[in-house]
């Protein structure tokens, strides 16, 4: 017997010592894999930290104006722009040892364990806040064996390489939290209405208990058990040392406003700006889909809300719901290119068809500025006279010919000048000018005035004839505004993505493209659609408006069968209106006729209203003198009317309408010529309007 216990005890020892050298062949080889591991994430470096977030754009102020929207609400803000409760929170129920292990909390894991074992189920999860960031990051939530050694391992390389405050800031931002809320600011937002800075202790508490079970634990679906899970929560936060026990008392006794809504609305606020802003970060800046969609970025553009709520509600007020008509209108800073209010159509629901970027009409009129600043560069004045008589042009030796019409078929008897057939909008005046130029000419300007349409070369290009945008004629009017400075329009100033770094900015580029002197004459001919000094064989064509402006402005309308256009500005706006029918039907109705005019006069008369009246100011090359209009040469005391012109200096006229004695001719004195009494001298916009 004895013989047989020591032959026992000598094999137990063998087989302990088979089993110890077992486990430190295990241990090595367990060894050798995790520092192979180690070794292997450190070569790997840093995972990035790329989630997906809202695209969030800005108005120019920085009011957030809308954001891409899949379903989901993304946003990033760093961790100090979170209340501390809710981290406190987060951590105290999610991971109370996070700042001391390294990833994994082994005592948990064991606890874990016992506890599923114990109740022959899963029943207790150990996951730290970086293995569940993990996840949130880098993984689907299948429970598969691979799933979890993946997490593991990419739970290793965030410890590795981030901080904890760097992964805390990332969980927190990317935790769900019910109704399409990701990250402690949309829900915020979403359940609060207010940034995650602002929150409450019973805010807070509220909120970290929701991502254990948002379908259960949502205080808009289960109050109750939103109510029992924030106790527990704040009973965390009490037993961790976080509070105290009468922050813990006032905490669940407040009485909590939910709001159950984002504030932010994508179609609400300029829409059809904000597709022209998603088109240009295509097409322009060459952005993929999901980096627009679900990039991060911060698209800081020109909005100005203020303005575009003004034309909103212009246009609601002065087109009847009745009316089938449709309305593309864009407002500009004329010294930037920078759009500041854009109304693409009467309802984006019904019809998303930009009719500013991407509709192409007759400008009818509206394209004679732009010919009479060719005719100024090639030697005309605002008076050079021609005859406004009912004309045929006879074109390949009288096999073609083209008469140009006037609106109600009213000619002029006898000779008008350009500042009169600009006021009334003569056409038999506007395809001479153009045959004399060349037809060349106007086509070759459109150009420089930053048309982006092709021009035909015909007589009636004259009169607005080939299609243009509203947006190309905006910028063409803003250049006139601004002294003959180039611009282009400009939506968007500044992108960012989310953690600051700029990917674009605007650069404002300075080239001067007109002649400053001939584009202050042109401005101060283009205010004469509102003079009735203008008037001659028919009204000017801002007569119907002229009682509703109250500062000094430059314009001009234009129609066709199928187009009304108004267009006019200040040296501080531009705006520019288009009022027809989709499919080109006639305008038939009276009504219809008259809403470009009176939107453009409404919504300039209420944006600028806080604004001071600025004139356009006359430059160092021309000079000014009183003009009767009738004739277009320097005004006597005879004439019935006279009206304050600029010329360049060379150009100024030099013979008057008779020899009666003679008014000065310059702005700079008061006396008559015959050393007689005075003449009153008065601003120069008071001498041309009479309010």
């Amino acid at each position: 017997m004895e013989l047989i216990a020591k032959d026992r005890l000598k094999n137990s020892a063998k087989y302990i010592r088979l089993l110890i050298i077992l486990a430190i062949l295990a241990g090595f080889i367990f060894s050798v894999i995790f520092a192979g591991v180690l070794i292997y994430a450190k070569a790997l470096g840093a995972p990035p930290l790329t989630v997906s977030q809202s695209t969030i754009y800005y108005s120019d102020d920085g009011t957030i104006i809308g954001e891409s929207n899949s379903g989901q609400k993304r946003y990033w803000v760093p961790i100090e722009e979170i209340s501390p409760d809710l981290v406190n929170a987060t951590v105290s129920i999610e991971d109370k040892g996070f700042y001391d292990h390294h990833g994994f909390d082994y005592k948990r894991i064991g606890a874990a364990v016992l506890a599923d074992i114990k109740a022959m189920a899963k029943v207790q999860g150990a996951s730290t806040i970086t293995q569940q960031y993990a996840r949130n990051l880098f993984l689907e939530h299948e429970k598969t064996w691979k799933r979890k050694l993946s997490e593991a391992f990419y739970t290793i390389r965030l410890e590795m390489f981030y901080t904890k405050q760097e992964i805390l800031e990332g969980y927190i931002n990317t935790i769900y939290y019910g109704h399409g809320a990701y990250g402690a600011e949309a829900a915020s937002q979403y359940y609060f209405g207010k940034p995650a800075s602002d929150l409450t202790l019973g805010e807070a508490a509220m909120l970290a208990g929701i991502p254990k079970g948002p379908s259960i634990y949502s205080p808009l679906v289960s109050p109750d058990n939103a109510k029992k899970r924030q106790e527990i929560i704040l009973n965390s936060l009490l037993e961790n040392g976080y509070i105290n026990e009468q922050q813990k008392k006032t905490a669940f006794e407040e009485k909590l406003k939910f709001t159950g809504e984002f504030p932010i609305s994508s179609t609400e606020t300029a829409p059809y700006f904000q597709d022209a802003v998603k088109s240009i970060l295509k097409s322009e800046l060459k952005m993929d889909d999901r980096t627009i969609q679900l990039g991060g970025l911060r698209v800081y553009t020109t909005l100005d809300t203020k303005q575009q709520k003004i034309a909103e509600d212009t246009i609601k007020k002065q087109i009847s719901d009745t009316s089938k008509i449709q309305v593309g209108f864009v407002a500009m800073d004329p010294s930037s290119g920078y759009v500041k209010a854009m109304v693409g159509g009467r309802d984006y629901s019904e019809s998303p068809f930009n009719r500013v970027t991407q509709a192409t009409r007759q400008p009818g009129s509206t394209m004679k500025p732009l010919l009479y600043y060719a005719a100024l560069e090639h030697g005309f004045t605002p008076v050079t006279m021609m005859s406004g008589e009912k004309t045929t042009f006879r074109f390949d030796d009288g096999r073609d010919s083209y008469t140009p019409h006037n609106f109600n078929n009213q000619y002029a008897e006898g000779n008008i000048s350009m500042a009169q057939a600009l006021a009334l909008s003569d056409n038999v005046y506007a395809v001479k000018t153009h045959l004399f130029l060349g037809m060349d000419v106007l086509a070759d300007t459109a150009e420089r005035f930053g048309l982006s349409t092709p021009m035909q070369k015909v007589p009636s290009l004259a009169l607005g004839t080939s299609n243009v945008k509203v947006l190309d004629m905006a910028n063409a009017y803003s250049m006139l505004a601004n002294g003959g400075n180039k611009v282009a329009p400009v939506f968007i100033t500044k992108i960012e993505t989310a953690d600051g770094q700029v990917l674009y900015k605007q650069k404002q580029e300075n080239e001067q493209v007109l002649d400053t002197d001939l584009a202050f004459i042109m401005n101060s001919m283009m205010t004469g659609m509102f003079d009735k000094n203008l008037n001659g064989y028919a009204s000017v064509t801002g007569s119907t408006i002229v009682n509703d402006i109250t500062r000094i402005y430059a314009g001009k309308s234009g129609s066709t069968e199928s187009d009304s256009w108004m267009i006019g500005y200040t040296p501080q706006l531009v705006s520019a209106v288009w009022t027809g029918y989709d499919q080109g039907e006639s305008i038939t109705l009276s009504a219809d006729k008259t809403y470009a005019k009176k939107v453009w006069v409404n919504f300039m008369e209420n944006a600028l209203k806080d604004e001071p009246i600025i004139g356009f100011k006359p430059t160092k090359g021309t000079a000014a003198a009183y003009i009767d209009p009738k004739s277009g040469k320097l005004a006597t005391e005879a004439c019935s009317t006279k009206r304050l012109m600029y010329f360049t200096k060379e150009k100024v006229p030099t013979q008057y309408c008779d020899d009666l004695p003679k008014y000065d001719s310059t702005e700079q004195s008061g006396k008559k010529n015959d050393g007689k009494e005075q003449v009153e001298k008065q601003p120069w916009y008071k001498r041309i309007f009479h309010w």
